[in-house]
Order: C-alpha cells, then sequence, then structure tokens
C-alpha cells in the first residue's frame, strides 16, 4: 500500500539520530543525518512542505507523547499543537533542546502559546516561554479560590480615586472615560489589578505608575536589556510596554492573593525568564509535594520563633508504658520441724 501522506511517510521513517542541543531548528530540517530521517526529508520536498511543517511533524512524533503526559486534561494535544504550528516559522533559529523545553514548559502550566495566554519567543537561539497577563488570570481562577480578577489602565481622561485607608470598595473607584475618543481620553498614567475572593472579600488594589514599571523593567528584565545593547528593540517591553505594565501588577497581585502551587512555580519560572536563568518547571504533582514540604517547614519555624521574645519549650509528651502483668507469687511450702524441735517446744 502506498505513503499518500507526508504524515505516513514520517511514520514509515524507522530510525532518527536525536540532534545535538547545539543544533537549531533550522538545522534540524536542513541536515536529515544529524537530526530527521532521509525519508521524511524526501517525503517533505515531494509534497512541498516548508520548514514549519516540517519541525511539526518531528515534535508531533517525537515529543507529542510528552505533551499528552504534561497537559492538563481540559486541554486537547491537537488544539495546543495547532498553536504551536503557527508559532515554528518564528522559532526556526532556535535549539531544539529550547524549543522542546519551553513547550514543555508551557503544555505542564495547560496554557496555549496563541500570543494571548502565553508565548514562544526566541531570545538569541534560545526559546523562552512567556505568560502572559491573560494567563496569569487563568491560573488565579484555578485556585478556586478567586472569584474574578480585574485588570485594567487609568488614562488621564478618566475618572478615579484611590484612598487606601477607606475600607473596600470604598478605597477605589474607576470610571473609564470610554466616550471619548483615544485622543481625549489621553495616555494611560496608573496600571491596576486586584480580585474578588470567592468567599466576597476583596483584595487589596495594586497600582503600578509607568515609572513603577519602567524600574521593574530596568532592574529585572534582560531581554530588555539585551535587546538595548544590540539596537534590536524586539523585548516586550519595547513592542507593548502597555501589556508588560499590566502583566507587572498582576505579578504583584499574586502576593497578596491565595494562589495555587501551580501559580507560584509560574512566577518562578516567569522570572528566570526575565533574569536570563534556565526555566526549569516540575510536574504538577511534584508541585504540590514542594509546596506541602515548604507548608510544614514554615509552620515548623513559627514553631520555633514564639512571641514576646521567650523562648518556647517543646512539649514532651509523657510514654505510657503497657501495663505488665503482675509477677506470680510463689506457693509457701509448711517449714518442716524435727524431733528435736518439737522437744524443745514442750
Amino acid at each position: 500500500m502506498a505513503l499518500s501522506s507526508l504524515k505516513d511517510r514520517v511514520r514509515a521513517a524507522t530510525i532518527t539520530p536525536q540532534p545535538s542541543a547545539d543544533a537549531t531548528v533550522h538545522e534540524l530540517a536542513a541536515d536529515p543525518q544529524t537530526a530527521v530521517p532521509q525519508q521524511l526529508q524526501a517525503a517533505a520536498r515531494e509534497d512541498g512542505a516548508d520548514i514549519a511543517d516540517l519541525v511539526h511533524t518531528w515534535l508531533e512524533r517525537h515529543v507529542g507523547d510528552d505533551f499528552a503526559k504534561a497537559l492538563p486534561k481540559h486541554i486537547d494535544v491537537t488544539a495546543f499543537l495547532s498553536a504551536v504550528r503557527e508559532i515554528l516559522p518564528g522559532l526556526v533559529r532556535c535549539t531544539p533542546a529550547s524549543v522542546r523545553q519551553a513547550l514543555i514548559t508551557c503544555a505542564r502550566f495547560g496554557l496555549l502559546p496563541d500570543g494571548k495566554h502565553a508565548v514562544i519567543k526566541a531570545e538569541g537561539n534560545l526559546a523562552v516561554f512567556v505568560p502572559m497577563a491573560q494567563g496569569y488570570v487563568e491560573l488565579m481562577y484555578r485556585s478556586g479560590r478567586v472569584g474574578s480578577v480585574h485588570v485594567g489602565m487609568i488614562h488621564e481622561g478618566d475618572e478615579w480615586t484611590f484612598e487606601p485607608t477607606a475600607p473596600a470598595p470604598l478605597d477605589f473607584t474607576h470610571r473609564p472615560a470610554v466616550a471619548k475618543s483615544k485622543k481625549d481620553r489621553g495616555r494611560p498614567i496608573l496600571a491596576y489589578a486586584f480580585a474578588w475572593m470567592a468567599s466576597g472579600a476583596r483584595s487589596q488594589v495594586v497600582i503600578l505608575s509607568r515609572e513603577d514599571a519602567e524600574e521593574i523593567r530596568d532592574e529585572y528584565s534582560q531581554a530588555y536589556r539585551r535587546a538595548e545593547e544590540d539596537g534590536s528593540r524586539t523585548s516586550f517591553w519595547h513592542t507593548d510596554f502597555d501589556a508588560m505594565w499590566r502583566k507587572s501588577a498582576l505579578r504583584r497581585l499574586h502576593k497578596v492573593v491565595p494562589m495555587s502551587p501551580e501559580m507560584v512555580a509560574m512566577v518562578a519560572v516567569d522570572e528566570a525568564g526575565d533574569e536570563g536563568r534556565v526555566q526549569v518547571t516540575l510536574a504538577p504533582e511534584d508541585v504540590a509535594l514542594v509546596a506541602e514540604a515548604d507548608e510544614a517547614h514554615e509552620r515548623a519555624e513559627d514553631g520555633q520563633d514564639p512571641a514576646d521574645g521567650a523562648r518556647a519549650k517543646p512539649t514532651l509528651r509523657r510514654k505510657t508504658k503497657a501495663p505488665q502483668p503482675k509477677p506470680l507469687r510463689k506457693r509457701q511450702q509448711p517449714k518442716r520441724t524435727t524431733r528435736r524441735d518439737r522437744s524443745a517446744r514442750r
């Protein structure tokens, strides 16, 4: 039976040497000896497939099972791979190892790399996972303790008040001047974020000025500094400053609302990407175990640090011994007397 499609030909390919960590995705498609089998390369040429098609097929074949294991049940593998297919052209110069790591990280958090929830961005020859503002909101909802999340921008022409000492929700109001034109509404001056808890309580309102956002950018974003140094100006802080401004407010919000272990892990991964460190994420079950261990450690630390400067004495429980059986009493034998003893008594 003839193999009629590229996918069939891919499945028919047998031996596939693994690419080196230094190889790029472009080399993955160009060098069949180090990346994909000759049958796959020939099939791609015959069917007129481009590099993105080839790499997508290679990922589906070699990493598809990893995606299936990493993705939550509510995310379909096919939908995830479809989103991956759209971003591959921008990652052709990245190493396959970094592309795989970034995509697996994205899958473990259950976010689609669609530009709204998450982005897989090329930083030099490395692919980097970048959660977006909508991704943060999605994970906040998954905690089960957050009822709704509000994030927005205050413009110069808007009406707003902020009085931190007033009781919620009277401490903050924002009336956007949506009827005005963009010119009349003016530039954005503040970004804010807050959440309503499932219990009905409202969180603290996080407000960031433009100066606050610029300080966060300058201190933490390695991508921004690299883009400034090489003159490319391609970082998200360059191309979409307002979105990063809102995202910074959401990242501050996670410190004042109950967060799931998954959310804490994603913040850590996001910060690692900002600082140019390797992004390593744990499987969901491992994240939960780490969170439980941290919580137990904090409880232990709290128990050793009592109030009023008094050092708490450890409470010792007296061990109760099991009741021991009473020793058997020996039967006393009658004392034997001799004839001489009896004579002396008389």
